[in-house]
Parts: structure tokens; sequence; C-alpha cells
């Protein structure tokens, strides 16, 4: 049976406790009957016990009977160490092996041991011990006092772990396929940081786990339609005399399957890119720029700007934003520029002359698969994820890709990259 954690920690209150009672209990046994000096008051108190007591035979009864009155026994002795009175002869005497000036302990019982300013030595040792009953007196109210805070550690110990269990369940819940699953944070400590700790995780989860489920329901509608063109074309094909018709159905198809590549292609980065599989390098984004500038076509203004990045992920957001720019410039000139940030990075824009952005499209045309409306699917040759990858990649160097309305008209794609 697996111990409770509540319960280790309820039984190390205890143990520190208790040894916290031992310790106490042996400082105060070692107080109680070790030799110390005794306090002047107390000499002082001893002479005037002694003050009009006569000297010579009847000193012992006189003695006897003030002792008598304080429930003490006392021995007397001069200062060469002779006996001048006792109610008790087994009193030790001071000697070499006898106790010196200070407290001692004496039939079980504590006593002290004291020179007088006249030379004269005084023993006094209580009848009953009253050290012994204070002593289990004191134990008693220690005993209370560890009982009392065993009983109140209870709930402090299930305070600490009743936090734990229910993280515990929280993450057995998702872990069980409960994705909205969360904790209750509670405090300002290191149990509430890891609360806070899993439910961003969670949420993090939850928001990775539901984008990937839209854009597998997205990308398989996307998927029918390329394949059903390709299954159309070859069954025309077959039956085509033609060979003019043979050709533009072969193209038709060629064209379908480069499609289907491009969004094959896409999803696979999109997936690397959500998993953070990046490959950071010293790189100049100018450099990256202007191949993919030359090939579409596109006017480059490129100054150096070094950067720290995955060069393969940078290529597919410059790629894409180009290519989207380009299907939609209506056979105007594209424009893209590169220049450094202040800080550190680098600022990539990608500018065109196409119908432009409808300000309350200017944010979900960065959803994954999303066409404005007008655009017929695949018309234009994207499938809608191009934008969403590229700002994926922007976001996870450390920026952003935003949309800006061009004077005279157009579209600017503007991308930040802080780098990795």
């Amino acid at each position: 049976m697996t111990r409770r954690l509540w319960i280790r920690i309820y039984f190390a209150f205890v143990a520190m406790l208790l040894g916290l009672i031992v310790l106490i209990g042996v400082s105060a046994h070692l107080l109680r009957g070790g030799v110390g000096p005794v306090p002047p008051p107390m000499v002082a108190g001893a002479e005037l016990f002694l003050q009009g007591l006569p000297d010579g035979p009847s000193l012992q009864a006189a003695l006897a009977e003030r002792a008598a009155e304080l429930d003490v026994d006392v021995g007397l002795w001069d200062a060469e160490g002779q006996r001048l009175a006792s109610t008790d002869p087994k009193l030790p005497a001071p000697s070499a092996g006898g106790p010196s000036h200070g407290w001692f302990r004496y039939d079980g019982r504590g006593g002290m041991f004291l020179e007088l300013s006249d030379g004269r030595w005084l023993a006094a040792v209580p009848r009953s011990d009253h050290f012994r009953k204070r002593f289990r007196g004191f134990l008693g109210v220690l005993l209370l006092i560890a009982v009392g805070i065993a009983a109140g550690s209870i709930p402090v110990a299930r305070g600490i772990t009743r936090r734990l269990e229910q993280l515990q369940s929280g993450v057995e819940q998702l872990g069980g396929g409960d994705l909205s699953a969360r904790v209750e944070v509670c405090g300002r400590d290191e149990i509430a940081e890891l609360a806070e700790a899993f439910n961003r995780s969670a949420e993090h989860i939850e928001e990775l786990v539901d984008r990937q489920r839209r854009m597998l329901a997205s990308a398989s509608h996307e998927l029918r339609s390329p394949l059903a063109r390709v299954r159309m074309a070859l069954e025309l094909l077959a039956d085509g005399d033609e060979a003019g018709e043979r050709r533009s159905l072969v193209d038709g198809a060629v064209a379908d399957i480069a499609e289907l590549d491009g969004l094959v292609e896409d999803l696979l980065v999109g997936v690397r890119t959500d998993a953070g599989a990046t490959m950071a390098e010293d790189l100049d984004l100018a450099d990256l720029v202007a191949p993919e500038a030359e090939r579409t076509g596109a006017t480059p203004t490129l100054a150096p700007s070094p950067l720290r990045g995955d060069a393969r992920m940078l290529r597919v957001l410059v790629r894409n934003l180009l290519e989207n720019a380009r299907r939609h410039a209506s056979g105007a000139p594209v424009e893209v520029s590169v220049a450094p940030l202040t800080g550190g990075g680098a600022r990539l824009e990608v500018a065109d002359r196409g119908p432009g952005v409808a300000d309350a499209e200017r944010e979900r045309i960065f959803e994954p698969f999303y066409r404005p409306e007008g655009h017929r699917e695949g018309a234009d040759g994207g499938v809608g994820l191009g934008l969403s990858l590229a700002r994926e990649i922007a976001r996870r160097h450390g920026g952003d890709v935003r949309h800006e309305p061009r004077d005279g008209g157009g579209s600017t794609f503007i991308a930040d990259l802080r780098g990795l």
C-alpha cells in the first residue's frame, strides 16, 4: 500500500517535535543536576538564615529547629571543613571529593553548597523533592504542548498535500484524454506556481490538439477536391480521342498533383512547427530572400539583416508570402524588402497591388484553410495554409506577421523576426 504523503509529512512534524522535547528535557536535566555558581542573593539569604543562631552545643538544636521550619536538611562546616552542626549526618562535607560552591545532587534531590563570607560552608537540601515535582510538571507541560502541536499538524499536513492531490487528479484527467482538465490555484507558494504551470501547459496542449483537429478536418476536405479532379481527368483520359484533349487533361492532372504535393508539404511544415522541431543557426535573411525573389519575379530591396533562426522554416515563410502576393497581384509587380530591426532581428515586407483585404478579414486570413469570400477553392492555386504557416514560423522566431493596406491599393505583409 502506497504511503500517503500527508502522513509522511505529519510524522516528520511529530519526529521533529519529539526531538525538540528530548533536547529540552536533557538540557533541563543537565541544568538541574549540574554544578554551577550560586547567585549572590542566595549567599546573603543563607547568612540571614544563620543569623542569630547560638554557638556551641546548642547550635545543633537551633539549626534543626530553623531547618524544620523551612523543610530542608542543612549542614554547617567551619573553614577547615569540620562539621559544626547538621540535620542529616550523611550530607557531604566540603572536601576534595565532595561538592564545591554551587548546585549539587544528593539522595536523588537537588541542593546547593556555598561558602559564606566568614569562611564557613553551608549545604541545604529540600526534604521533599520540589525540584523533581517541578521537573515532572515541566515534562507534563511539554507533553501537553506536544499533543497540541501534533493535533494541529494534521490540518497543516493535509492542507499541503490536498493541493498536490488535486494536481495529481488534474494530471490523471489530462492523461485520460480530458483536455479541459484544470486545477484550482490556491495560495502564492511553490505549489500554486506548479498549479499555474500545469494549467498553462494543459491550455497549450488543448489549443495544439484542437488546432490539429481543425487542420486535419480541413485537410481531408482540401485533399478530396484535387484527388477527385485527378480521378475525373484519368477517366476522361481513357475515353478521350483527340490529342489536344488528352494533353489538356494531363496538364490538369499534373497541376492537381502539384497542388496535392504543396498541401502535403505545408502540412508537414505545420506539424514540425507545432512540435518545435527547429535547427537554429546564424544566417542573413537577405540571403534567403534573394533566390526566392528571383524565382517569383519580385523586385527586391535587400539590406544585410543577420538573424539566428531555422533556415528551412524561414525559406517556407518567405516563399509563402511571395507566392501569396504573386497569386493576388494580377500580374502587377511584387516588391519585397529586408531590413535589420533595432535591437536585433530582421523585418521582411512583401507588397502587392492586388485587390487587398477587407478590415474584417485581416486576421482571419491567417487561419488555416481560410479563404476570403469570393475566392473559389483552388482557383488561385493556393490551399489556404500559406499565411497560417508564415505566422506560426514568425512566432516561432520571436516575432509575428501582420497585414496592412498599401497606399494606392493592394496589401503589405510585414514579418518581424527576432530570432530563436
